[in-house]
């Protein structure tokens, strides 16, 4: 599967969401979105990173972004995972895993010498227009949702 590389059109996609209907990231047309992926709700380092990126919602909302996160988790895990930490981004349900897929976040990946699919902790910065500026691959959450915060204002500042 091949990797999105920055300066290319964000893959459009519909997926069920937390707290019912369906998130699209032609929703967003005119907005910035940060797209972070993560492996699992309810395990240590997502919950961190979500925890994270919903303290900074509305420094997020004043530069003109949408934080959403994606998982292979159910519509209804996601549910239960917001009520839990009381997150407020939005979180849309890939079961199919084909946006995974599409953003090439869908892998092999390896622990204790066993092989399996997963998803690669990454955070995609797509702009207004659709096109994806910035790609942070390989997360490490302390500190994370912070430096996309300053990359998105960097960007806001020079499309205003």
């Amino acid at each position: 599967m091949a990797r999105l590389a920055e300066q290319t059109k964000a893959p459009d996609f519909t997926l069920p969401r937390d707290g019912g209907g369906t998130v699209s990231l032609s929703d967003f047309k005119g907005k910035t979105v940060v797209l972070f992926f993560y492996p699992k709700d309810d395990t240590s380092g997502c919950t961190a990173e979500s925890q994270a990126f919903s303290a900074l919602v509305s420094d997020f909302d004043a530069a003109g972004a949408v934080v959403i996160g994606m998982s292979p988790d159910s519509a209804k895990k996601h549910d239960k995972f917001v009520k839990k930490y009381d997150l407020t981004v939005i979180l849309a349900a890939d079961e199919e895993k084909a946006t995974l897929e599409d953003y090439g976040v869908w892998v092999e990946k390896s622990m204790y010498g066993r092989k399996y699919m997963g998803v690669e902790r990454t955070t995609v910065l797509i702009d207004t227009e659709g096109t994806i500026r910035r790609i942070w691959e390989k997360v490490k959450v302390p500190g994370h949702a912070e430096e996309v915060l300053v990359a998105v204002r960097g960007l806001s500042a020079g499309q205003s």
